[in-house]
């Protein structure tokens, strides 16, 4: 990503980041009201304001990749409770085998954004790592394999850690 002899933007970069996209909104509850594309270009926008010759490699751009869409889809969601949720509302806490849903498969459960960035947060302050590996998979939507990938390390090493972190943002939703 750094070859001195291409655009700053390559094509590329761009069908990579919608990939990721149509992977994460693939996960929303139905009736979602942002699309795929506008998260992309909400994204593409947050990341175009960063100097693209500054990331290393593939892998640095797909952890930029993820905070950004992980940046939007907490705002959306902030948006969207302040104007149709009633944001004055105080949040119920999830019942045990909803929170598990919501922790285990992301996927297919209807997960609350913002209790899950303010956990992250916590996360991030106890342990960077295992944060860093739940926004790669939350946000990125990333595979265990692609995150071994990405952060440089075996397959079982992530699934390891992504047991603890699972583990440890399940405590911090539940208390």
């Amino acid at each position: 990503m750094n070859d001195p002899g291409r655009t700053p933007w390559p094509t590329e970069l761009y069908h990579e980041l919608r990939r990721l996209a149509h992977r994460q909104m693939r996960g929303q509850p139905p009736g979602h009201t942002l699309q795929t594309t506008g998260l992309v270009h909400e994204a593409f926008l947050r990341l175009r304001a960063a100097d693209p010759q500054a990331w290393n490699d593939r892998a640095h751009f797909l952890r930029s990749a993820a905070q950004a869409m992980r940046s939007v889809l907490v705002d959306h969601a902030r948006a969207r409770k302040t104007e149709k949720r009633g944001g004055d509302r105080g949040r119920e806490p999830l019942d045990a085998a909803e929170l598990d849903r919501v922790v285990a498969a992301y996927e297919a459960s209807h997960l609350d954004v913002l209790a899950l960035d303010e956990a992250l947060d916590r996360l991030e302050a106890d342990d960077p790592e295992l944060a860093e590996l739940a926004r790669l998979r939350f946000f990125a939507g990333l595979t265990v394999p692609e995150v071994a990938d990405v952060v440089g390390v075996s397959v079982p090493t992530v699934e390891r850690r992504w047991r603890v972190a699972r583990a440890a943002l399940r405590a911090l939703l539940d208390g």
